[in-house]
């Protein structure tokens, strides 16, 4: 009776209302039994589903979802603590109607108000320091649309749009963790190896130090150079990263690498400032900038391996050739425009007049010194004028000048800027023996020119120069840098080779970490070889850059 009375109730209200076949639910059952035999049956389904490679992957990636969640909620409450749990003390309170109607009351007309007097112990802002600071801040930033035109260009057409989502969300993952603890732990004070100041821009004083500069102008500044160095690791894994990948080491690179190795050469305490024979000099960041991204970078085409399909020149192919060469020439002249920022604008100051002006004529030199010997080295090979070695021989050029160009000379950044141009192809060779993939050449142009510029000053410092300040330039003699060239033997040298393998070694080791956790403990640093073949932009994005090309996007 029970059982037709059940059968009705099926028919009339669906198959849902029954968790267990009808005969197991009868009236009359043990209701325990009923239970253990669906708790054996949800066991035998997990393990089951765990026993699946692709839904445990899933599982573990979800897992690890929810506790890096937790683990961003707990640091966002220490870091917003200060807001949130500061007292309020009684003279801050705003005043009740009672105790404000007397006042008002007692209050008769004003006379006018003499002017506020001039706190002698009040910080001095220099407006046109901060003028310059700020306008070379947009134009370091400006660079991003050169990254991104440039890795485009170079990557293959059924990646253009993943390429550019990249580019936009690690600058706004990259701002929002600068400002809660990236400029914190790379510029404020603390101890050699990282800073402790300035969470989330909390109690920073006017001006940072003795610029003269406010510390708001300073951050946007030194935000634009992160910027950089996330957007440079990318270009080295430009077509078979998954997206959720890259968000995950993104957050690592802008947030912990860069900030902690970077606060060893620019933090006010970062001890490659006092080491020996001579300290460690990196003007505005071939090593701290350019080479952390590059390493960082040719640790994540290791971890990756190389594209479907990419053949090495050593098993008788060579570079997947870019689809267009239009766009990846713009970037390469976006990104020289924005160097006028990156470079003169880290003397933070505008009063060096004659600093500025050898500052950019060093840039120019390199760039175009680079570019030139790049192409003519290439040439005798296949008989080619090269268009893509010669964007990037300029880019090696600009990298390299980039931590000597306020101690050289006119002739020392040419010099500088063809070693560059030599380096790039030599590293391109290399990691085509290796066999790393490497589609734009971000390892060749950043690390490997980043490693040479720094070294170079140890060569060719001129021993004239010392050190841009507030109010000009500081060229006491116990300022002045010198290299070996200009008589000043092997100090200098070796502070660089020093420095330089400190920081690239930090970057290299932390970034093989990095990667290596993201691929296996959360197996997304990699996109499935079906959709690498379908390719990233409608594989991860629904849509390609060029819809009218593209049969079914």
């Amino acid at each position: 009776m029970y059982a037709n009375q059940n059968e009705g109730v099926r028919q009339k209200y669906g198959e849902c209302l029954f968790l267990c076949p009808v005969e197991k639910l009868s009236v009359g059952g043990d209701r325990h039994d009923v239970k253990e035999r669906r708790d054996m049956k949800l066991m035998n389904r997990l393990r089951e589903k765990m026993g699946n490679p692709k839904d445990r992957k899933y599982f573990y990636t979800v897992l690890g979802a929810k506790f890096l969640g937790l683990g961003l909620l707990f640091v966002m409450y220490y870091l917003t603590k200060p807001y949130i749990a500061s007292k309020v003390w009684a003279d801050e309170a705003p005043a009740t109607p009672a105790a404000a109607a007397p006042a008002a009351a007692a209050a008769a007309p004003a006379a006018p108000a003499a002017p506020a007097a001039i706190d002698p112990a009040a910080p001095y802002v220099s407006p046109i320091n901060t003028t310059w600071v700020l306008v070379t801040a947009f134009l370091v930033f400006f660079m991003q649309a050169g990254f991104m035109m440039l890795e485009a260009g170079f990557a293959r057409s059924r990646e253009t749009v993943n390429v550019l989502l990249e580019g936009i969300i690690d600058t706004c993952l990259c701002g929002l963790l600068f400002w809660g603890w990236g400029f914190a732990w790379m510029f404020g004070a603390g101890n050699g190896f990282i800073g402790n100041q300035y969470y989330c821009l909390h109690n920073i004083p006017v001006t940072y130090g003795t610029t003269g500069v406010p510390t708001l102008a300073i951050f946007l500044f030194q935000f634009a150079f992160a910027d950089c160095t996330s957007t440079i690791t990318s270009g080295a894994m430009v077509g078979r990263t998954g997206f959720i990948g890259d968000l995950i080491y993104s957050v690592v690179v802008s947030g912990v690498l860069y900030p902690i190795l970077g606060h060893w050469s620019w933090g006010p305490d970062g001890f490659l400032n006092n080491i020996h024979p001579a300290a460690f000099h990196d003007f505005a960041g071939s090593t701290v900038v350019h080479t952390i991204g590059g390493m960082i970078a040719l640790a994540g085409a290791i971890v990756l391996g190389p594209r479907l399909g990419r053949t090495f020149k050593r098993d008788g192919g060579g570079p997947m050739p870019g689809h267009d060469m239009t766009i990846a020439s713009l970037g390469t002249i976006i990104l020289w425009f924005g160097w006028y920022g990156f470079n003169p604008g880290s003397t933070l100051s505008a009063m060096d007049f004659v600093g500025i002006s050898r500052i950019a004529t060093n840039t120019t030199l390199a760039a175009v010194t680079g570019g030139i010997v790049a192409m003519f080295y290439v040439y005798p090979r296949n008989k080619i004028w090269d268009c893509g070695i010669t964007c990037n021989g300029l880019l090696a050029g600009l990298v390299a000048i980039t931590c000597p160009c306020y101690w050289v000379s006119t002739l020392g950044s040419i010099l500088i800027g063809a070693g560059a141009g030599v380096v790039v192809v030599l590293g391109t060779d290399l990691l085509e023996y290796l066999r790393i993939d490497d589609p734009v050449g971000a390892v060749p142009v950043h690390a490997f020119a980043g490693i040479w510029g720094t070294w170079s000053l140890g060569l060719f410092a001129t021993g004239a120069y010392g050190a841009p300040t507030s109010t000009g330039a500081d060229n006491s003699a116990g300022s002045v840098v010198r290299g070996l060239f200009y008589g000043g033997g092997w100090d200098q040298f070796i502070a660089q080779v020093k420095g330089n393998a400190a920081i690239g070694g930090g970057a290299f080791v932390g970034g093989l970490i990095l990667m290596y956790a993201v691929h296996y403990l959360t197996g997304t640093l990699r996109v499935s070889k079906e959709g690498e073949l379908q390719g990233l932009d409608i594989h991860e994005h629904g849509g390609s850059a060029y819809p009218e090309l593209t049969p079914g996007a």
